[in-house]
């Protein structure tokens, strides 16, 4: 950091240093050289952990996702899709066997709005006269605006502190609302506005205030509509069989019982349930792969980025525990159903077991595993949420590490700032000495009131 300073310092005064007032430079700032390192080093440290810790997240995360999706009558039950460009399906729950025949006529999709355009995006915009913008949220149609009960308005305030593209984006952000700043084909910037997916989410917007901003960001939509609509505000309509069903999201959980949709397209196509005992023995194998690519990660993770770390150990501890005593399903059952684990707490399926658990009873080797939430595989999931949720240590180290890198980055900024006032001032008194012949400044001229540093203060 120092020698970058130094740099800086001879292009802030316009010249150029001379090699011995280079070095005497560098010398003198040598000593700081420490403070800039031990910043560097936490930070690096704090960057590893917060990279650690999102990768942690994702493995648990992952293996939540599979674990869960055998609740229920899942482990025994598959679903596939005729036309996969239009829908995907899980099977989770009570899914009965069966082929559903699905048209989706429209997708959920939220409203977006744009402003006019401008030459730059942090420019001033009215006068900066203290303004709100109000935003209510409801379904827009030819009888009116209804506004949504259940979703709360939002109120931002404008003024010559924000009163640009770049200050109005950052205030809506801030409320909740998803705005930002583009830049269209012509290279000139505009605010853009996009609301939740759903017919009950579109957006109206009053201005109260400056009347340059009123006449930018204004949207009635039964009135005066400032702002352009690009995509109204609408829900997925699609029907199941005879029956038509509409959802302001495109994820769908109760459009056929025991299965999860999420739609990707319009058109129609058939969702195939089946379910039957070897269908058991697939998704266990698919669990136990899950698992061990898991642990895998966690292994890893405890010799590299989160060696010691207090999140991974509780994760590692907990699993353990948990596959060690079974969680209340009985351990000679799951032996004699074929599940064991191996010295590196891998899961270890045994398929002539397993096969012949299914072959004797195949349900009773389902619940072993999910059983209304007392399941292995139900407890393990269950357990993988906790230890992502918002109140595990997960989350708390996680955003400890984000505070301290802020820390450390506004730490470097001021020292930064710090070390080029001073190499400037350095660089500036030992030119005028090599051009006037005078003492030393490192060591302190004699006469003088102290060295170079007490006259730095």
């Amino acid at each position: 950091m120092a020698t970058s300073t130094i740099n800086t310092a001879a292009t802030s005064s316009g010249t150029s240093l001379s090699t011995d007032v280079y070095n005497r430079v560098q010398k003198t700032m040598s000593a700081q050289n420490g403070v800039a390192t031990k910043l560097n080093t936490a930070l690096k440290a704090d960057q590893t952990k917060l990279s650690g810790l999102g990768q942690l997240k994702s493995a648990l995360s992952a293996f939540q996702t599979l674990a869960a999706s055998l609740s229920g009558s899942g482990l025994s039950t598959s679903a596939s899709v005729s036309a996969k460009s239009v829908l995907t399906a899980s099977s989770s729950g009570a899914a009965k066997a069966g082929t559903y025949a699905l048209d989706i006529k429209q997708l959920a999709q939220g409203q977006f709005l744009t402003s006019d355009a401008f030459a730059a995006s942090d420019s001033k915009l009215g006068s900066g006269a203290v303004t709100t913008v109000k935003i209510d949220f409801g379904t827009a149609s030819a009888k009116g605006f209804t506004i949504n009960g259940s979703a709360s308005s939002k109120a931002i305030t404008i003024d010559s502190s924000n009163n640009t593209l770049d200050g109005i984006a950052a205030a809506l952000k801030a409320a909740g609302v998803d705005a930002k700043v583009v830049k269209d084909e012509d290279g000139k910037y505009a605010l853009a506005l996009t609301g939740a997916s759903g017919a009950a989410n579109s957006m109206r917007i009053s201005v109260s205030g400056d009347a340059a901003l009123k006449s930018l960001l204004s949207f009635d939509p039964d009135g005066t509509q400032k702002l352009k609509q690009g995509a109204a505000a609408g829900d997925a309509v699609l029907t199941v069989g005879d029956k038509q069903i509409t959802s302001a999201s495109n994820t769908l959980d109760k459009a056929i019982a025991g299965l999860t949709l999420k739609l990707t397209g319009t058109g129609k196509t058939e969702v195939t349930v089946t379910q039957d005992a070897s269908q058991i023995g697939n998704n266990l194998k698919s669990f136990v792969s899950a698992y061990n690519e898991l642990n895998k990660k966690l292994q890893a993770l405890q010799k590299g980025d989160l060696k010691g770390d207090t999140a991974l150990n509780q994760a590692v501890s907990q699993f353990n525990t948990l596959l060690r005593s079974g969680g209340g399903v009985s351990q000679s059952a799951l032996a004699t159903a074929g599940l064991g684990q191996d010295a590196n707490g891998n899961l270890v399926l045994d398929d002539k077991k397993l096969q012949a658990a299914l072959k004797t009873d195949a349900g009773a080797v389902s619940k072993l595993f999910t059983n209304e939430g007392r399941g292995l595989a139900d407890l393990l999931a269950t357990q993988a949420g906790s230890l992502t949720g918002d109140s595990s240590v997960l989350k708390r180290e996680t955003t400890q590490v984000s505070k301290e890198i802020t820390s450390i980055n506004a730490k470097r900024a001021s020292l930064s700032k710090a070390l080029t006032a001073q190499a400037t001032a350095l660089a500036a008194l030992y030119s005028a000495q090599a051009q006037t012949g005078s003492g030393s400044a490192i060591n302190g001229a004699a006469g003088s009131a102290g060295t170079l540093f007490d006259m730095l203060g």
